[in-house]
């Protein structure tokens, strides 16, 4: 029995009298394929039949006749030509194969309106190079190969907190990740730069200053901002009860001290503060009040001057008289004493967002209320030394009490802290280097202030910035290696937890535990079940969903004066919990598309339409109709796919196609008219979103790939730019209909879903090479894609669920494997 026949499922159809094409027809690529030389005659066989008489090279001709009419070395539609592929051969042409294969599988080639062979010819076609390129694999598998990771500021953050208990933000160090395939801890997009390294030296300095304590720290300021699009009605997280908007942040003291408390308040265009009493009954006899606290406790009641103007000399600026605070992470709130509770007494509907517009805050009919804009901490003054932190807690488990005992406890001290930070025990050389910084501080300031300088050259160290994976003595070009456990538990910590191996772990690769495949299973089981797996949810699937992109969203005020920065944070917090959930449960990915329930607090529920949900907390809850499904319900997902003014259908479909499918559309050709440039009415009358994209794709040019993304996102079309469910747009009822490009009728969520749903490979491979990019910190190539089909193959037999997922990427000789590039050039490009 052939064995490429076998591998493919079901009744298959096999062609009869094909021949092989013509040479004119090869010659003459962009002959219609209605001309074509061959004709296919089918017939159905069962499976046994297929096995005995269908070859790969009958499937040649149906390339030439259906395929090399566009993609042709003249017309290189896509930027592919097949005008010389031939099946039989697909393993030597792979990276060409995997292109077909993955149109194949989204079931997008050929385009509507083109001439298609029947979906059996299609399906054996797709079979066919898959089962080639597979068996090719398995004989000769390529785990591939990447430079050296450095670590990112969500990888950053996470490390320090696990070694130091201290909890920063990287962003206040190093600069912006750069994003491939999705993702920010791709190796070969981790360029290296001067100014790079010097931030991460600058982060050490001021990190190990932080953890340690410094008292000899002198005064600085740190500034916390409130966003204008912020609302500051209610009571903000952290801060005491009683009080509303303002902010609360955990501020780290770096010395016992007094430290000063500045505050600025929005205000409106003319210069004069905002809500400054002419709009607001409660504050026309009596000033606002500002608080500060410090963990709960009061150290000032401001009265806010309602008559302060930009233009006095200080500003709309206040102050606090110097305040005593001791040294570590302590919570500070700047928030007003809450003065009304109730509804407003607005002529008109009052805003969610009570900063929607400076320009109306004195207008009669809107309750305004004052708004703080940002807290600057200036300080330490008067130092008097540095009390017990939670991160010297965690640094310094010895105290010497006489001189001889100093050094041995320094080595305890900083080889603990060096093997966690480098993630492997440290050598006699590393711990005489870090020895040596050691001596110097001691030498300069005592016991403490060697250890701190000790930690400094332990976070400036690239055995911490940078995750080496060592290529083993023996290995020659080319060849195939298994990375190190240590290695392996890095990769593994990093995937998982974006953090660095705990000490379970790091005992386990060091023992050389991580070699039994079993081990493994447990240890991606046990972290999984650890509350740092939540991890996933931010780091990967909000990479791969684009979840990012909502920081850039800010609808059109005068449209949707309810959205504001709480909103928007609960729609993105509510896709990252709804991820986890499929973790922790260990549910299908499916669920991704078909879950009935989400996670909402009452401000979401509210913008829903969900009842009965009260208070800031999210729990999870049933949606009350099937309007809502999976993640096309999301108003996360739905708000980063509108423009500020109005929905766009093309935008929801390019997200789907992209983020969804992995098939992203072409960028639109030069000289092409944006949307925005087409009428926006006609006769008088508002024109809806389809209407004016109707217009728009009338070109042939546009319509080849608005055919694709249009119908997806119009079949979204019934949640506004902010995910609200709408039935009408500028008066006139949405018509939402349209059909997916494989010919399925489509009007609503629900039949997009079951035509997506109708494409599983496609959905559950995309997800898959996302899943193996992230944990593997490159690209997913086409010498991927067999190891790609192989998880999902295994996963299928376990209902989909997310376990399987995770496991067969980490089981695979992708991530437990590495290949030693054959030539310099191939190092190069690959650093």
């Amino acid at each position: 029995m052939n064995t490429l026949t076998a591998a493919v499922p079901g009744t298959l159809l096999v062609l009869v009298g094909l021949t092989a094409a013509s040479s004119a027809a090869r010659q003459d690529a962009g002959q219609s394929a209605r001309q074509a030389d061959f004709r296919p005659a089918a017939t159905v066989f069962s499976h046994r039949h297929a096995v005995d008489t269908t070859t790969a090279e009958s499937l040649t001709p149906v390339i030439m006749q259906y395929c090399v009419v566009c993609h042709n070395d003249v017309a290189l539609t896509g930027n592919l030509s097949l005008q010389s592929f031939v099946v039989e051969e697909a393993v030597q042409h792979a990276e060409t194969a995997e292109k077909m294969i993955r149109k194949l599988a989204a079931g997008m080639m050929p385009p509507p309106g083109a001439m298609r062979p029947s979906p059996d010819t299609l399906v054996l076609l797709r079979t066919t190079l898959e089962t080639l390129l597979d068996e090719a694999a398995a004989a000769n598998p390529n785990p591939g190969s990447r430079s050296f990771q450095r670590l990112n500021r969500a990888e950053y953050t996470r490390s320090i907190g696990a070694l130091l208990a201290l909890d920063i933000d990287a962003g206040d160090y190093l600069p912006l990740d750069t994003k491939s395939a999705n993702f920010d801890n791709i190796a070969d997009a981790q360029i290296l730069s001067p100014t790079l390294m010097d931030a991460y030296f600058r982060a050490a300095s001021e990190v190990s200053r932080l953890a340690v304590g410094d008292p000899n720290a002198s005064a600085s300021e740190a500034t916390y901002r409130v966003s204008r699009w912020s609302s500051q009605r209610e009571l903000v997280e952290g801060a005491p009860m009683g009080t509303r908007g303002g902010l609360s942040v955990v501020h780290n003291f770096p010395a016992d001290g007094e430290y000063v408390f500045r505050v600025s308040f929005h205000h409106e265009t003319t210069g004069a503060l905002f809500g400054n009493g002419r709009g607001a009954l409660h504050t026309a006899d009596g000033a606002e009040q500002l608080e500060l606290s410090v963990n709960g406790e009061r150290i000032a009641l401001l009265e806010v001057d309602r008559w302060m103007h930009t233009s006095d000399p200080n500003g709309v600026d206040m102050k606090t008289d110097p305040v005593f605070v001791r040294a570590g992470p302590q919570r500070v709130s700047a928030a007003f004493l809450q003065r009304f509770e109730g509804p407003l007494q607005d002529l008109i509907s009052p805003h969610d967002w009570s900063l929607a517009s400076t320009s109306i805050a004195g207008a009669y009919g809107f309750t305004s209320v004052p708004h703080l804009r940002d807290l600057v901490i200036h300080g330490p003054n008067n130092v008097t030394g540095v009390s017990d932190t939670p991160s010297r807690r965690k640094i310094f488990t010895c105290r010497p009490t006489s001189p001889g005992e100093e050094k041995p406890c320094a080595e305890a001290i900083v080889s603990r802290l060096g093997t966690q930070a480098y993630r492997r025990p440290l050598s006699d050389d590393n711990l005489a280097d870090l020895m040596a910084f050691f001596e110097q501080g001691a030498e300069e300031g005592g016991f403490e202030l060697g250890i701190r300088i000790a930690l400094e050259a332990i976070l400036a160290s690239p055995y911490f910035v940078f995750r080496f994976e060592e290529t083993p003595d023996g290995a020659t070009p080319g060849s195939d290696y298994r990375i190190s456990d240590l290695a392996l538990a890095s990769r593994l910590s990093y995937f998982l937890w974006a953090s660095s191996p705990d000490e379970e772990l790091l005992t386990l690769a060091g023992d050389g535990g991580l070699s039994d495949p079993s081990v493994i299973e447990h240890q991606v089981r046990r972290m999984l079940a650890d509350p740092r797996a939540e991890a996933l949810g931010p780091r990967f699937a909000g990479q791969w969903l684009r979840l990012q992109d909502l920081e850039k969203i800010h609808p059109d005020v005068r449209n949707h004066p309810d959205f504001h920065d709480q909103l928007k944070a609960s729609m993105r917090r509510e896709t990252e919990l709804f991820f986890n959930s499929l973790v922790q449960e260990d549910r299908s990915v499916l669920d991704l598309y078909t879950a009935d329930y989400t996670f909402v607090n009452e401000r979401l529920a509210r913008h829903y339409g969900i009842p009965d949900v009260t208070g800031e907390h999210f729990r999870r809850v049933q949606y009350p109709d099937e309007t809502r499904r999976g993640l096309f319900g999301h108003g996360s997902i739905l708000t980063l796919t509108s423009h500020a003014s109005r929905t766009s259908p093309v935008l929801r479909g390019k997200w789907v196609m992209e983020v969804i499918l992995g098939t992203p559309p072409p960028p639109p050709p030069p000289g092409v008219p944006d949307l925005e440039q087409t009428e926006s009415s006609q006769g008088g009358q508002m024109l809806t979103t389809r209407q004016r994209m109707e217009m728009h794709r009338a070109s042939p040019v546009c319509r080849s790939c608005h055919q694709f993304m249009d119908p997806i996102g119009l079949a979204l079309d019934n949640f506004d730019a902010t995910g609200k469910w709408r039935i009408k747009e500028n008066g006139v009822a949405l018509d939402t209909r349209g059909q997916f490009y494989d010919g399925t009728p489509l009007a609503s969520p629900a039949d997009l879903r079951e035509a997506l749903l109708a494409l599983p490979d496609a959905l559950i491979r995309n997800f898959t090479a996302n899943l193996l990019a992230y944990g593997l910190g490159r690209r997913v190539e086409y010498y991927d894609m067999p190891a790609v089909r192989t998880i999902a193959r295994d996963a299928a037999a376990n209902d989909y669920r997310m376990s399987s997922f995770i496991l067969g990427v980490v089981k695979s000789n992708a991530f437990q494997m590495s290949r030693m590039p054959a030539t310099v050039e191939e190092d190069e490009q690959q650093q």
